[in-house]
């Protein structure tokens, strides 16, 4: 969803890499570009550890209501930051565990600051956090140093 939403920002001078870790996820992914003549998204085949992206390849990681959902989150993360270029961005989009008017169940919320310390583990430094949305939080970090 996010893919094509944004396609038309990044234009034909980048490439936006669709990671799933289901085959149909991805089956339906090349459909609906080809029907709609996305030529700038590549579908990539991940796992639950890794999501198979070149080495310093990536200039922003955006997750929305993903990370959470994660079985090996610090694995994830050690590989999205080695496909991160330094400076590279990583968008954390987490429902508000902090907001009790949220109608999502706990077990799929984030506060910031859990987000934030799950973060440290990782060559990633913490720039902001945008609330306007709704029900979710922005939680954005940069990657910092040569890792």
């Amino acid at each position: 969803y996010i893919a094509r939403r944004i396609s038309p920002k990044i234009g034909n001078e980048g490439i936006i890499y669709g990671v799933e870790i289901q085959q149909e996820m991805l089956d339906i992914l090349a459909k609906t570009t080809k029907e709609e003549g996305i030529t700038n998204i590549k579908g990539v085949l991940g796992t639950i550890t890794d999501p198979k992206l070149p080495r310093n390849s990536v200039d922003l990681a955006i997750m929305v209501d993903v990370y959470h959902e994660f079985s090996h989150p610090y694995e994830m993360m050690q590989n999205i930051c080695r496909a991160l270029k330094v400076g590279g961005r990583v968008a954390l989009i987490e429902y508000r565990l902090e907001d009790d008017s949220v109608p999502i169940k706990r077990l799929h919320k984030m506060s910031e600051l859990q987000v934030v310390k799950e973060m440290t583990p990782h060559p990633l430094s913490w720039i902001e956090t945008l609330d306007g949305l709704p029900w979710q939080h922005v939680i954005i970090f940069e990657k910092v140093g040569g890792k």
